[in-house]
């Protein structure tokens, strides 16, 4: 039987969001709350609840699927709680607090702060353990390996319990023999332990962030090996004939098999996905500078791409562990619905990054929480519906948010119910602005030269209120923005990467031939990846990148170049882009200077068929998607205004609203501003744009 079905599943912190997509264009969004404690159950009744509404059991839906996506938080809440796996770390001796040692410095914002306390360490000192080896930077071996040493350290992991273990040795990417020796001794005398090696999962040049990366995966990969093995159990019960995908932190599909394996590629896979959904919706507008928000629960997660690229991040500090593997640039604050308002020891009102998350959930909840939060906020000011969220199927108590932003917030600063949930309002803005602000302007750019799109379900009560803020003038808000991850995922592609070492002068003999060699075997690992997994050549696309550096520098860039053979005449070109990446960054480069290189690595992407763009039907004008109307504060003075309501699902293509105005979807709820006006457009997209 044809397939027609293909599934994205996106699991945050608070909700769980399910985009149904079939050929023709038809997309259906389906929210359930998430189940941290068994991540799973959250997809069963996700699976019950598109049977229940849409009549396609779990069954069906899944056996007539060609592609199951699953974007996860799993790894991020568990390095997030510091609940990964007991992990042991065998290192060049002497090196053993090269992770603690940090390269010298904290991280960057708390470097001169003598009070911020160290990072967790994700192998605590006892389970580092030192083995007598020295490979020297020119790749020869100086100290051959102890072996007996590796021994000691399996016997203390073996008697400790380790559950994975990490080998990284120095300058192990030039001679790995050493790691593979070792990662041998392992496996016999620790057979069920995870082994992570050092120059095999990320082969870059410095020790301390390979160390690190390795060591980030080692945590968290039983866990992840866990949760995508009972995955794939469950679909398979299901009746699934393909593996089931999962979306990585490099804004791509792997199979699990791989993310298992490589779980740090995983950390941030759910908010990653979002500028691919951004750059596909904005497509009718040629639209290619877009800042995406996505405000759920528990997070707010910025994003930016320009002129049509998502910004990737290489050997940054992720919840303050050095991670060196690419990333989207997801810029993520303690700042969505769940967010808890308080008053702190100066008598100031702040809003999180606590948050009350789905148990037990804001106050308005009824699930236990008493502690006043965005989202009850925006209920007592009139942005939510008190009939409830998700299409009322999550009741809204009114009463219990008057009563928890009176009590913790209101009295105690002599204010009234309306001034207090605004300020509420107003702080959580402040917080997101200033995110917004540190992915924009102190990266060179000025937002107002972007356009903002809505993702998350909380975003659309305060997108007009962020806009207004920070002088940006067009909001483009798509009908499945609460579910806007995982609608990336299912138009995403696979994507592999792949590194190796190249320590090369570009002025030196035969490095073009050397440099050829190196990207020739990088990439033929993809292609042998992506052929198992079903791609013929004419759907795999290759992208490079060089860390090159000027002969004498600390640090290197990054400069991304397409696929080309590489031949002496040809390193003109990449002589021209690395001067011109290094003009980007810094304001000059330095022509007369050689250039060496530190690192290659390839991009290998395997294209996956689009599903067909949404299309809405023509509308008859706004006035008979009214539903009424209610009391909505719009001003710090808490002065309530009548505002019109309408129902997104009665608006047609074309159809227009004038702000002040509340207009109400099924999985979220837009605030139109009074300075707004908003129009729905047929590829079922909400264009909204300042007046005047």
């Amino acid at each position: 039987m044809a397939q027609k079905y293909r599934l994205g599943i996106d699991a945050g912190g608070t909700f769980t969001d399910f985009i149904l997509s079939k050929p023709d264009g038809d997309v259906q969004i389906y929210k359930v709350l998430s189940t941290p404690h068994d991540p799973t159950l959250a997809i069963r009744n996700g699976l019950a609840e598109i049977d229940a509404r849409a009549g396609v059991s779990a069954e069906e839906l899944v056996s007539q699927s060609d592609l199951c996506i699953n974007g996860t938080t799993v790894g991020l809440n568990a390095l997030i709680t510091h609940n990964g796996a007991k992990t042991g770390l065998i290192c060049t001796k002497g090196h053993e607090d090269s992770i603690e040692i940090r390269l010298g410095h904290k991280e960057d914002g708390y470097r001169y702060d003598p009070d911020y306390p160290p990072a967790v360490m994700l192998s605590p000192r006892y389970l580092r353990k030192g083995v007598e080896e020295r490979v020297i930077s020119t790749g020869e071996v100086k100290t051959p390996m102890n072996e007996d040493d590796v021994r000691a350290a399996c016997e203390t992991f073996k008697k400790e319990g380790v559950e994975s273990v990490v080998v990284s040795f120095v300058w192990s990417v030039l001679h790995p023999q050493h790691e593979q020796r070792a990662a041998e001794i392992v496996r016999e005398m620790l057979p069920d332990v995870h082994l992570t090696v050092g120059s095999q999962l990320y082969p870059q040049v410095r020790e301390y962030t390979r160390t690190s990366t390795a060591l980030v995966n080692a945590y968290l990969a039983p866990i992840l090996q866990k949760y995508v093995g009972a995955i794939d159990e469950y679909f398979q019960s299901l009746g699934a004939d393909k593996p089931v995908r999962f979306f990585q932190s490099n804004g791509g599909l792997a199979l699990g098999s791989t993310v298992a394996e490589q779980a740090v590629y995983a950390i941030n896979s759910g908010p990653a996905s979002a500028p691919q959904a951004a750059t596909f919706i904005a497509e009718p507008w040629q639209d290619q500078n877009i800042i995406t928000i996505d405000m759920g629960g528990t997070s707010f997660d910025i994003t930016l791409t320009h002129e049509g690229k998502a910004n990737v991040n290489k050997n940054i500090d992720f919840l303050r562990y050095r991670i060196g593997i690419p990333m989207i640039q997801v810029e993520t604050l303690g700042a969505g619905g769940g967010s808890i308002g308080r008053i702190d020891e100066m008598g100031l009102l702040q809003m999180g990054p606590q948050s009350a998350g789905s148990e037990p959930g804001p106050a308005c909840y009824g699930k236990g929480g008493e502690q006043p939060t965005t989202t009850d906020a925006n209920l007592v000011l009139g942005y939510l519906s008190p009939k409830g969220l998700v299409g009322g199927r999550l009741e809204l108590d009114q009463d219990r948010a008057n009563q928890a932003i009176t009590s913790k917030i209101a009295d105690p600063l002599g204010l009234s119910l309306e001034r207090a949930a605004y300020g509420m309002f107003t702080i959580v803005n402040n917080n997101m602005v200033n995110g917004i602000r540190r992915v924009s302007v102190e990266r060179g750019y000025d937002p107002r030269d972007f356009v903002l799109m809505g993702a998350g379900g909380a975003t659309g009560a305060h997108i007009t209120a962020l806009a207004n803020e920070i002088g940006i003038n067009r909001i483009l808000i798509s009908k499945l923005a609460s579910g806007l991850c995982a609608y990336g995922q299912i138009i995403s592609d696979v994507k592999y990467n792949f590194m190796a070492p190249a320590p090369f002068r570009l002025d030196s003999e035969d490095v073009s031939s050397k440099l050829q060699g190196l990207f020739d075997g990088l990439e033929n690992k993809g292609y042998d990846q992506l052929n198992k997994d079903g791609f013929s050549k004419d759907d795999i696309h290759v992208t490079r990148t060089l860390d090159m550096r000027y002969t004498g520098q600390v640090h290197e860039c990054t400069v991304e170049v397409d696929a080309f053979d590489i031949t002496p005449e040809s390193l003109k070109t990449l002589e021209e882009a690395f001067h011109i990446r290094h003009e980007e960054l810094y304001m000059y480069s330095e022509r007369h200077s050689a250039i060496e290189v530190v690192n290659v690595e390839s991009t290998i992407i395997g294209k996956i068929e689009r599903p067909a763009r949404m299309k809405q039907a023509k509308g008859s004008g706004a006035e008979s998607a009214k539903t009424g109307s209610r009391q909505v504060v719009f001003s710090s003075d808490g002065t309530r205004i009548d505002t019109p309501i309408y129902d997104g699902a009665k608006l047609g293509a074309g159809d227009q609203i004038e702000g002040p105005a509340i207009l109400e979807e099924e999985t979220t709820t837009i605030v139109v501003d009074p300075q707004w006006k908003l129009t729905l457009t047929d590829s079922a997209v909400y264009e909204l744009v300042k007046k005047g």
